[in-house]
């Protein structure tokens, strides 16, 4: 008679495979219905966790590789911070290495970690790293992408919907009243980068009123970046000076919003009104409290890492894509102008 698997376990309990790799894990994140069940169909199944099967399956590390896009970014840090939340409760540990949106750097890194045959590996891409990830899968080494859809399916990942949030950031500025709008941020090697100009010009192309949208691009997505960029907003006529401003992320509307201040001449939101992307812990507490679309960074990382280990326990699972929502925090920085 064949061994039970956790699939037959899950088939029985009507459950997915993950729910019951939860209630062996984390039965407190599963309703009490869903622990019976899946409690019931092993006890009728004879099912046996064969840890050394477990383990041998996983490459026996207990080590999960992190590559990050940008290690400074507090996004990515509390991104980081969730995916060694959830890490440290399947008895796993996190090392992670920052690109800092370098293709080379990040090839380094996944050498390194198909090097050390750790158990999967996380990643913030780049570019286009499907190559390179199935390389990896080949060598027993599952992949998941974060903060980037996989679009063609052959990787699992973990996403925001950038394109939903930059139209809700720029249908914000023009519900303000401002008109004359402009996208600050790059690279546009950056999917996400592109994904937010991409829904700022859906916003535009849907408006009701008569909406310009220019594109400044940054060679960053950093502070000093956006503060290059604020310097040469404040090069032009007041006629020539955007009105609205989406930045690509917070760490350049912070930038931006730096520049502008210091200069002593354009107020926000008075004569130009700013909004980012991720809302960071920093942009509450900014000079001019900086409005933002959230991303659920905790929980990005928390659930990536879940499904990774699903795909350690499970080889054979087809990759499934998790997509949050972004939400619009709206502070200060783009109040409505004064009539």
């Amino acid at each position: 008679m064949a061994t039970a698997s956790i699939r037959d376990v899950a088939t029985s309990a009507r459950v997915s495979v993950g729910t019951v790799s939860n209630v062996l894990n984390r039965p407190e994140t599963v309703s009490a219905d869903a622990v019976a069940r899946v409690n019931r169909a092993i006890e009728q199944l004879g099912y046996v966790r064969n840890e050394a099967a477990r383990r041998l399956r996983a490459g026996i590390s207990t080590t999960i590789g992190f590559v990050v896009l940008d290690g400074q970014n507090p996004f990515f840090q509390e991104v980081v911070r969730g995916a060694e939340d959830e890490a440290s409760r399947g008895g796993q540990t996190i090392l992670y290495g920052n690109t800092d949106e370098d293709s080379a750097r990040e090839s380094l890194y996944l050498d390194l970690f198909e090097e050390q045959g750790v158990r999967g590996v996380l990643i913030a891409p780049y570019g286009d790293i499907n190559q390179r990830l199935e390389r990896l899968r080949q060598r027993g080494i599952p992949a998941v992408l974060v903060d980037r859809f996989n679009g063609d399916g052959r990787f699992s990942s973990v996403s925001v919907d950038s394109v939903a949030g930059g139209r809700r950031a720029t249908e914000h500025l023009i519900e303000t009243g401002r008109r004359r709008l402009a996208f600050v941020g790059g690279p546009f090697d950056i999917r996400q980068v592109i994904d937010r100009l991409a829904g700022a010009r859906v916003a535009v192309d849907a408006s009701e009123h008569p909406v310009e949208l220019e594109v400044i691009v940054t060679d960053a997505l950093s502070i000093a970046a956006g503060s290059s960029a604020g310097r040469r907003i404040m090069e032009r006529t007041r006629r020539e000076r955007p009105d609205g401003v989406f930045a690509a992320n917070d760490l350049v509307a912070l930038g931006l919003l730096q520049s502008l201040v210091e200069q002593g001449v354009l107020l926000v939101p008075e004569t130009i009104a700013l909004i980012g992307f991720d809302d960071i812990m920093f942009a509450a507490a900014a000079a001019v409290p900086l409005s933002s679309m959230r991303q659920p960074s905790r929980a990005i990382g928390q659930t990536a890492v879940r499904m990774l280990l699903e795909q350690t326990e499970e080889p054979g699972l087809v990759p499934r894509q998790t997509v949050f929502q972004p939400e619009l925090i709206v502070r200060s920085s783009t109040a409505p102008p004064a009539r």
